[in-house]
């Protein structure tokens, strides 16, 4: 008996490298997406003939796209088997990106872009992957930590590589043979995650909530409707209160509807858990710089100074550098996960890092003058990031019940990507310029975006940050598996 044990723990094991190492792949693919594209958002903007601001709307479309898509598919997942939905989810974003390359208007790239925004699945997907193969091993909320963290280092590695990239090739290829790139490394993880990720049937026997699908569309539709309505007409004009009134008030029927299932959309009474809150909440609040700082911090560093009198003035290829670096220093906090766990404990390790991304933002407001001062910023905050993007996933796994992890890990990001698409789009309001348009395309992009708009950006970057840190200390100090209310 004790001969034949040891090949059999060995082989889970090894099966175990395996899948993470497919799975570090798609982080790769992932990475190239969330890489590329932000030291060239100005090539892209001169491209389309739009005002670099106006940018932000592709990310809010995006990530609107995204928060829709992912709770469908995290619960698709634990129904048919995460492998199955994380190949469509792929398939998808290969659609998407090959789009961009061929669109030439703003209105093209914006759907392109759009539905390239499947891809913000995949790590929510990976998780529950692993976190099912790891069950019955006796370590398993330490081997997702561990492998959270592997596969968030492998996604920050690829940023830094792809940042690098495209900020060298902006002045070698033309728009459309750079953003080939990506499309055509999504197209090859595509046919990776096809040959090696292992297919498990899902554990999670349910339909689909097609009227919630539909209440959450409503919701989010008025909410971003609202937005655009403000950036096209300007605050004063109060019908576009009256919908975000609306989308807000949206949320008390979706809640009580979703109640009432006996199999939701959206778990509302998991959710509210004394377990899960916390960390759905701070995973709302982390989506505003993570994803919506974005495209701020890359146009304010294009910005030459000489004519806006503010910006850093600097070339795609120096914007790339910054970005490197805040990625290398996200990538340290990511790897200091399963360190920081163990000596604060998860609670405060996450509290800590919430700290520390508003800490980084909150000094962009003094200090942003000089391309040293924005560098230490972005360190500071990108610590704080790497170890949030791979602790919340973690996390929630951990604080769900079994059959219900892909929910669980794919609602921080679901929550998390319609924080980054609310501050993308206020971010695009008070990046604005001057006046207003019905159509990006014809706004005088002459006209330089004020700086009162950037420190506004920073300003509720850190605010939300700090926000998110007092709302995990709401978090019970004793970690333990959450249970449905």
């Amino acid at each position: 008996m004790t001969a034949s044990a040891g090949p059999r723990l060995a082989r889970p094991a090894s099966g175990l490298v395996a899948v993470v190492g497919f799975l570090v792949c798609v982080e790769v693919a992932s990475g190239v997406l969330q890489g590329f594209y932000t030291p060239v958002w100005r090539e892209v903007a001169d491209h389309l003939d739009i005002r670099a601001g106006d940018v932000n709307w592709f990310e809010a479309a995006q990530l609107i796209v995204s928060a829709l898509a992912v709770p469908f598919l995290a619960l698709l997942g634990d129904i048919v088997g995460h492998k199955r939905v994380l190949l469509i989810a792929t398939a998808a974003t290969a659609l998407g990106s090959w789009i961009l390359v061929v669109s030439p208007t703003f209105t093209a790239f914006l759907v392109g872009y759009a539905i390239q925004g499947a891809y913000v699945v995949w790590l929510p997907l990976e998780v529950a992957i692993v976190y099912r193969r790891t069950a019955g091993s006796g370590a398993q909320d330490r081997l997702t930590r561990r492998a959270a963290a592997i596969l968030v280092v492998a996604l920050y590695v690829a940023i830094i590589a792809a940042s690098l990239a495209s900020g060298n090739l902006a002045d070698v290829l033309p728009v459309a043979g750079m953003l080939a790139i990506p499309a055509g490394v999504v197209t090859i993880c595509l046919v990776l995650v096809w040959v090696g990720v292992e297919d498990r049937p899902g554990t999670h026997d349910a339909g689909f909530d097609r009227a919630g699908l539909a209440l959450l569309t409503l919701l989010l539709g008025l909410v971003m409707a609202a937005l655009i309505v403000i950036r096209v007409l300007g605050p004063g004009f109060w019908p576009a209160w009256l919908l975000l009134a609306a989308g807000i008030a949206v949320v008390v029927p979706f809640a009580r509807y979703e109640r009432r299932l006996a199999e939701p959309l959206i778990d509302v009474d998991l959710l509210l858990s004394k377990r899960q809150w916390p960390l759905q909440a701070a995973s709302f609040l982390l989506g505003v710089s993570v994803l919506g700082a974005q495209v701020p911090l890359s146009t304010f560093a294009r910005t030459d100074p000489a004519e806006a009198g503010y910006g850093l003035g600097l070339r795609a290829s120096a914007v790339s550098i910054l970005i490197a670096v805040y990625i290398l220093m996200a990538i340290v906090g990511a790897a200091l996960l399963p360190v920081a766990s163990r000596i604060l404990g998860p609670r405060v390790a996450l509290i800590v890092a919430a700290l520390l991304v508003g800490l980084g933002y909150g000094l962009f407001v003094p200090s942003h003058g000089s391309p040293g001062g924005v560098l230490v910023n972005m360190m500071i905050a990108g610590v704080g990031t790497g170890l949030l993007v791979a602790a919340l996933p973690a996390a929630a796994a951990s604080a769900a019940p079994a059959d219900r992890t892909g929910f669980a890990t794919g609602m921080t990001n679901t929550v998390k990507t319609v924080g980054g698409a609310i501050a993308s789009a206020v971010f695009a309001i008070s990046l604005a310029s001057t006046g207003v348009s019905t159509d990006p395309a014809v706004v005088d992009t002459s006209t330089p975006t004020p700086l009162s708009g950037y420190l506004a950006a920073w300003s509720v970057c850190a605010v939300t940050a700090v926000l998110a840190g007092v709302v995990l200390a709401a978090l019970p100090r004793k970690p333990a598996p959450a249970e449905r209310a």
